[in-house]
């Protein structure tokens, strides 16, 4: 499974970027698919997860209520919407995808994307 991510960019505090992940193979039923992020001198953090099948989603603390995960089934595409966005989430933020479900602090999804790079200025 290769994964495409694009849409990072420059904003201010309190903007929006929303980025998008594409699969190069058809997306399967029982996928798994999110996003992590790593800032700057800091190691890598979950931040959202969506279960292709039944769409539940699981947010690290840090981006609830500001950051929504969705899919598009025809373009086998995932987004993050980040809303509100504050410095603290300048980060690369890379797309990854995983067999069957997870989410959480402890997952280790087993495809990963290119990372796209988020700065948010204050």
């Amino acid at each position: 499974v290769q994964l495409q991510a694009s849409g990072g960019g420059l904003v201010q505090a309190g903007g929006s970027l929303r980025l998008s992940c594409t699969t190069s193979t058809r997306t399967f039923s029982s996928y798994t698919m999110g996003w992590f992020r790593q800032a700057p001198g800091k190691e890598r953090e979950f931040v959202t997860s969506l279960s292709w099948r039944y769409g539940s989603t699981v947010y690290a603390d840090s981006v609830r209520g500001r950051f929504t995960i969705s899919k598009d089934n025809a373009k086998n595409t995932v987004y993050l919407q980040m809303n509100s966005l504050k410095p603290e989430d300048t980060a690369v933020y890379y797309c990854v995808a995983h067999d069957y479900w997870g989410g959480g602090s402890t997952w280790n999804p087993r495809y990963w994307g290119q990372g796209t790079l988020v700065t948010v200025s204050s």
